[in-house]
């Protein structure tokens, strides 16, 4: 008898000892999240306001853009180049670059460097968008932080992840797709569990934190839904394929022109007034619509307006040219532009309605290009309303499986193939894990 009782009491004492273990980590992590959640929103909301009082103080420059872009590019090009940060090993997606290679390690001058060179860069006209600079910023705060804390390493990459997902979720006042966004996009075909909870609270804490700080959210723009058909159906499947094609078309126009940049035999400072002049020749053929943000546009096309059939590629092309030759800024906002221009050539080409596939194309984009296709359903569903999401879901992960193994990211792991592709295996390169098809 006395032996028998003895397995009981065992598993009695490990059921206490684990949970106990659980409940510390769950407070821990509440506190860690929301904390980070409080730091990344304030810094994100300065990062948000400075930009918005520098963008309107050189608003509307008409001739004078002749020289701010110039002088905008070359100054963003002195800071990066002056704080050491213009090395070939730092990618323009340094916070999944330092998750996988230097174990959430990231200098702390990151913060304040890519606030100051994103917001001369965006201002005068480059284009470039405002989530890069705040993942970033986040990132950097929390690796420093967590670092003069004397975190492991497993904790530090934890709030790292969780700096990208509250910059995210601060940008566009969308926490859920926040979160799920900074948990989507280290790995192709992997998301992380055991950082969801404080994603989360993170995300959730920065969007409050941002919004208490006086950052205004747009109210959400509610679009007409068709009932869903055959029809309708395979119309919204085949813009899934046709976003998947334009996120290849975006992401290689991005490598293409860093290619290019790498080739060109000038110093940094030629490359920036390379760069601002190949911008002023798109504003001068164009218009200045592909210029900075584009938010605007963007807004525009959601409410009826029109663009031409050909403007995401030369939005694409812009920004292509911006981060390549001198401009330092995100990605995302450029590719919601791309996403939402390319869908509304899709309606318009089929004589469908464009605002809708332009909301579509919005969320599709996104999952092709940066491999975040829960993350796009989300955004959608959170910005558009639940019946707008349940299509943009299905155009997200059509979207998602053309694109194929490429990325906006650079430094994303590929950790499950899409598709259950012969010859496929992964293959170490130097100390980073990388795929390849042979």
């Amino acid at each position: 008898m006395a032996k028998n009782s003895v397995k009981p009491t065992k598993k009695v004492t490990h059921f206490f000892v684990e949970e106990s273990y659980f409940i510390f980590e769950l407070v821990k992590w509440l506190f860690l999240a929301f904390v980070t959640g409080v730091i990344v929103g304030s810094f994100s909301a300065l990062f948000l306001q400075s930009l918005k009082v520098a963008s309107s103080i050189v608003a509307s420059p008409g001739f004078w853009r002749l020289f701010l872009l110039p002088a905008g590019f070359l100054a963003s090009t002195f800071i990066i180049k002056i704080s050491g940060l213009d090395s070939p090993h730092l990618k323009r997606d340094i916070a999944v670059q330092a998750v996988h290679k230097f174990r959430g390690l990231i200098p702390l001058r990151i913060a304040p460097v890519k606030m100051v060179a994103s917001i001369l860069t965006i201002a005068v006209g480059g284009s470039a968008g405002r989530v890069g600079p705040c993942a970033q910023i986040g990132a950097a705060l929390m690796s420093g932080i967590s670092t003069s804390a004397g975190f492991n390493e497993t904790d530090r990459q934890k709030l790292v992840v969780c700096g990208i997902s509250s910059g995210f979720a601060a940008v566009f006042g969308t926490p859920v797709a926040g979160a799920v966004f900074g948990l989507e996009v280290l790995f192709m075909g992997q998301m992380l569990y055991d950082v969801l909870l404080p994603s989360f609270v993170s995300s959730i804490v920065s969007y409050h934190t941002a919004l208490f700080l006086g950052i205004p959210y747009k109210v959400a723009t509610f679009v007409e839904i068709p009932a869903f058909t055959p029809l309708v159906f395979g119309f919204v499947v085949l813009a899934g394929v046709f976003f998947g094609f334009v996120s290849l078309f975006h992401i290689e126009m991005l490598s293409l022109l860093e290619r290019i940049a790498k080739k060109v035999p000038f110093g940094p400072y030629k490359k920036a007034l390379l760069g601002s002049a190949a911008l002023l020749l798109i504003w001068a053929f164009f218009g200045d619509m592909y210029l900075g943000l584009g938010e605007s546009t963007i807004i525009q096309i959601f409410h009826g307006g029109s663009v031409p059939v050909y403007a995401f590629a030369v939005k694409s092309l812009a920004t292509g040219i911006t981060l390549a030759f001198g401009g330092t800024g995100g990605v995302l906002t450029p590719t919601f532009f791309v996403g939402t221009a390319a869908g509304s050539a899709f309606g318009s080409i089929f004589h469908l309605d464009p605002v809708f596939f332009s909301v579509l194309g919005f969320a599709g984009v996104l999952a092709g290009s940066a491999n975040t296709p829960i993350a796009a359903v989300f955004l959608a569903t959170e910005l558009f309303g639940v019946q707008a999401g349940a299509f943009a879901a299905i155009v997200s992960v059509v979207s998602f499986a053309i694109s194929g193994h490429r990325s906006l990211y650079p430094s994303q792991i590929l950790a499950r193939s899409k598709v259950p592709l012969p010859g496929y295996r992964k293959i170490k390169s130097e100390d980073e894990e990388i795929s390849e098809i042979i």
